[in-house]
């Protein structure tokens, strides 16, 4: 009975230290950045031809997660957005930067160029 006694607190107290470093781990966990576009589009049809399936290989080839992409934009308040919005989702500024600055974004926001003028920003996300 007391060996049975003795493994449970023992299992006990490993569950204690275990749930203690997960939360360890949550909170050392960076959380996301979001690059956000409102992209004022001229040419819809050579933009979605042309452009926006070899931007989004190449952002996906750097780690970029696309969390939502389209011209169907509700305002809510303010000044509506420009005709397309895309959020994408990162996990770090550097990832960013390093997909922006390849050879090929590069060689493709060249051809998105002609069709749509961009704004662009990211957002560092909230720990959760």
């Amino acid at each position: 009975m007391k060996a049975n006694a003795a493994l449970g607190l023992a299992v006990l107290a490993g569950l204690g230290v275990g749930a203690i470093a997960v939360q360890g781990l949550r909170a050392e966990a960076k959380p996301p950045v979001y690059l956000i576009a409102e992209i004022d589009v001229t040419d819809l049809d050579g933009y979605v031809k042309e452009y926006a399936q070899k931007a989004q290989k190449s952002l996906e080839a750097f780690g970029g997660r696309t969390l939502a992409a389209g011209q169907e934009i509700t305002t809510i308040e303010g000044a509506p957005p420009k005709r397309r919005v895309v959020v994408v989702a990162w996990d770090s500024l550097d990832q960013i930067q390093a997909w922006r600055n390849s050879p090929q974004y590069t060689e493709d926001r060249k051809i998105g160029d002609k069709y749509a003028t961009f704004r662009i920003f990211a957002i560092e996300g909230l720990p959760q």
